[in-house]
Parts: structure tokens; C-alpha cells; sequence
């Protein structure tokens, strides 16, 4: 990218910004360095997946319903709904189904403004989505299981032919088939109440014959188990569409570590199966490093510890293994991570730090819509143009987190790298206007 395309970028990132959210956004300029050329963008629809939490409806007080209040739903192309659990018996569970389907929606919170009926055979999360995919039918849902917290049973639910049939089975019965267990007479539940819900499974084992949670089982075997578990899963959702005469997606969320990729994944052998993966675009750095660094840059900031993760350097170990990029699906935080302590002046970028910020729900953790009102509270905005990343600084803490002109900046690389789309954990974190998601669907469209 030449320096007038820089120029260019910058312009319209603060045009978007002033459009998006009525306000200028000052900055400073820090490092530099020389960005990659882009190619022309490509014909295919381009995704925009977005994560709904199933704990969001908690403290963040985050609904169904905001994604149409906020104008996101009219950005998005796919809702990942997070997360499904795998038992101890390698079967597919609800993790929380008062959330998810037994919880009475309020009129003041149903997508449709109509309350549900207490012991209403579908309410919570998963009855507010079926309103939500009646007024937006084009709408693809799809139903993630595991994330970080609940990876632990993956390697026993794949580990035989057996096992993995039985897993796959009881995915499809749950969440497909829509066959709710009920916790009583008269509670929400029942055979087929879920049925129409989800238009397929996003696996997210985190991680397949790598360490994630302390706790998690891990096998050698679990790469090649993998494999023939995702078969499986693919195999069992076509048999099922052709009863339903509908085509059921399957996808996967994966790591950006090399050395995870290599451990866990037969990379060309599972394109044959993915309709498309999710590619960790965040989270390479956090509280757990000594010293202040970013989480989520699209390319390799100049002058940085090495070795180091960026979300190019993630497209491009996924693609040198076999992945297409009409697969790949960028992933993008609505989070910063933090640090405090900060010694050793300038802009805090790389310098030592004493832990994780404090923040309000866990510490080193912050949502976007929190950190874009910093500025108004002594921080300094901070960016990289040329690599794609920001951040906040005040002379103690430090917080890396993605703007809407660093996702704008990603979003014209997806397009322009002919990539298959962003995804975006997590839209609870966007702010009341969706300026995040808005954007990010602006950019893919380019314009």
C-alpha cells in the first residue's frame, strides 16, 4: 500500500467514523513500516459472522433484540451462538438451558415485542432467534460448541468410530432435530420445539492435540480423530438435509499458532469437509505477557518481539497448508486486552508492565464499547496505519484493542485478498449503534 493509499484509507476511516458515530477521532501516529500490496477483490459473497453469547443476556444485558435495535442484523450474514457443551458421555448439551430455551423473554426484550408464555415449549436465546430468522430469512445460524471453557471432552467424544457417530448423532438430534429435553411437565422442551433454529454446527475445540484449558484431555491422535469426526459430522448433516431438502453448514473455529495448526489439524484433508473456518484473529497477546504488546494486528508491527502472530501471518499458515482462501474467515475482536504498571515512557508499546489492566468483568478484558470512551478520560489513541493495529495509552495502562479503523482496514484486506469473509467475537461488545459491525459490513461491500 502507497503512502497516498495511506493517506486515502485515513480519510475515509475518519469520514466512516464521523458518519458512524457523530464524532472526530484524534490520534497519534506511531510506527511504520511498508504494507502488502493488494490484489482485486473477488466475486463470492463475502460473510460477516458474528458471535452471540449465551451468557451475554446476564451482566452485559445484551439481546436477540439488539442486534435489530442497533441496525447489526442488517451487516450480518451468519450468528455463531456460543457455545454448545460435549458431555462426559461425548454427547451434545445444553451448557445453560434457562438461557437457551427455558428463560420467559420479556415483551420489552423479545425481538417481536410479544412476552413469552412461562412453560412456552420455546423460549430464551434460541425462541428470540426463531423470531429474529423470521423477519430475515436469508439469515444463517449456527450452533458453536465448545470455545475455551468447554473443550474438555472433545478428544473422548472423537477418539473411536463408535464415539464419534454417537457424537455426531445426538449434535443433530439436539440442536437440529430441535429435541429439547424438558425439566418437568409443563416446563419449555420437547421433541422437535427446536427444529428450524440452526442451519448447521461451528466445532470450536480449542484445542485438538494442543494444551487450551488446564484440565482438557489431549491425544496425539486427536489430529487424524479429527478428521474422521468432522466426516462424520458432514455425512450425518447431508443425510439429514436431504430429508429437510436443505443444505446444512459446517465449519470451524481455528488457531493461529503454527505449532497448534501442525498438532491438530489435517489441514487439506478438512477443506474436503468445511464449508469454511474462522481463523483467530485475536488474542495474540495479553495479560499473561510481561510487557504491553498488541492482541489483534493485521500485519507484523516493525521492531517487535519475534517469534510473533498478526492476522496476515494467520491467512497465510493456513493457506500454505492446503486451505483455500475461499475458506478462510477472518476472525476480529470486539475487545481489547490490557495491561497496568506500565514503566518506561513513550507510547507504552513493548514496555514492561506489573499484570492485567483492571477491567469490568475480568481483568486484562475489556469490551469496545468501554474503551472507545477512554479518550475522554486522559488516554491517548495510539495506531499503526501501515499494520493495522491501536491502542490506548495514559502513562500507567495500556489497552489493544481494534477501532473502527482498524476494522475497516481489515475488512478491505478480506475483500481485497479474496478471503471468504470476518467473523467477530463477540457482538455483545460493540457499542449501542453497532459502529463496529457497520462497519465491517461497509468495508466488505466496499463502500
Amino acid at each position: 500500500m502507497r503512502r497516498s493509499s495511506l493517506r486515502r484509507f485515513a480519510v475515509a476511516g475518519a469520514a466512516l467514523t464521523v458518519l458512524l458515530t457523530g464524532a472526530s477521532v484524534p490520534v497519534q501516529a506511531a510506527s511504520s513500516g511498508q504494507a502488502a500490496t493488494h490484489g482485486k477483490s473477488g466475486k463470492h459473497q463475502l460473510l460477516n459472522v458474528g458471535y452471540f453469547t449465551q451468557w451475554g443476556i446476564y451482566d452485559r444485558k445484551f439481546y436477540v433484540k439488539n442486534l435489530v435495535t442497533s441496525g447489526a442484523i442488517e451487516h450480518l450474514t451468519h450468528i455463531n451462538y456460543a457455545f454448545g457443551d460435549v458431555n462426559a458421555e461425548g454427547k451434545c448439551t445444553s451448557s445453560d438451558a434457562w438461557a437457551d430455551y427455558q428463560r420467559p423473554v420479556p415483551a420489552e426484550e423479545s425481538v417481536d415485542g410479544v412476552a413469552d408464555t412461562p412453560g412456552g415449549p420455546l423460549n430464551g436465546n434460541l425462541g428470540q432467534l426463531r423470531k429474529l430468522k423470521a423477519k430475515y430469512p436469508k439469515l444463517r445460524i449456527m450452533i458453536s460448541l465448545g470455545g475455551w471453557v468447554l473443550s474438555d471432552h472433545f478428544s473422548d467424544a472423537v477418539l473411536t468410530p463408535q464415539a464419534r457417530r454417537k457424537f455426531a448423532e445426538s449434535c443433530v438430534d439436539l440442536w437440529l432435530k430441535g429435541n429439547l429435553p424438558k425439566a418437568g411437565a409443563g416446563q419449555p422442551g420437547g421433541r422437535g420445539v427446536g427444529a428450524g433454529v440452526f442451519d448447521g454446527i461451528d466445532i470450536d475445540w480449542e484445542f485438538p492435540g494442543w494444551p487450551g484449558e488446564p484440565g482438557n484431555t489431549v491425544r496425539p491422535e486427536d489430529k487424524q480423530n479429527l478428521t474422521l469426526a468432522v466426516a462424520e459430522f458432514r455425512r450425518q448433516l447431508d443425510a439429514y438435509g436431504r430429508k429437510t431438502r436443505k443444505k446444512y453448514e459446517l465449519t470451524a473455529f481455528v488457531p493461529a499458532n503454527p505449532g497448534a495448526i501442525d498438532a491438530g489439524f489435517e489441514v487439506k484433508k478438512l477443506a474436503r469437509y468445511l464449508d469454511f473456518i474462522t481463523l483467530q484473529g485475536y488474542d495474540y497477546h495479553g495479560g499473561w505477557n510481561k510487557e504491553a504488546n498488541h492482541q489483534s494486528a493485521l500485519r507484523l508491527p516493525e521492531g517487535g518481539p519475534k517469534p510473533d502472530y498478526s492476522g496476515e501471518t494467520t491467512v497465510q499458515a493456513w493457506e500454505s497448508r492446503g486451505m483455500p482462501r475461499s475458506k478462510l474467515v477472518l476472525g476480529i475482536p470486539y475487545y481489547g486486552r490490557g495491561w497496568t504498571g506500565i514503566t518506561g515512557g513513550g507510547n507504552g508499546l513493548w514496555q514492561p508492565a506489573t499484570g492485567p489492566a483492571p477491567a469490568t468483568y475480568e481483568a486484562g478484558y475489556e469490551d469496545y464499547k468501554i474503551l472507545a470512551g477512554l479518550q475522554s478520560k486522559g488516554y491517548t489513541l495510539y495506531r499503526d496505519i501501515p499494520n493495522g493495529h491501536a491502542w490506548l495509552f495514559d502513562g500507567t495502562t495500556f489497552w489493544t484493542f481494534d477501532d473502527p479503523y482498524v476494522v475497516l482496514q481489515k475488512a478491505t484486506y478480506i475483500r481485497d485478498h479474496k478471503l471468504r469473509g470476518a467473523m467477530v467475537w463477540s457482538l455483545d461488545g460493540d457499542d449501542a449503534n453497532a459502529t463496529l459491525t457497520k462497519t465491517i459490513g461497509y468495508g466488505l461491500r466496499g463502500r
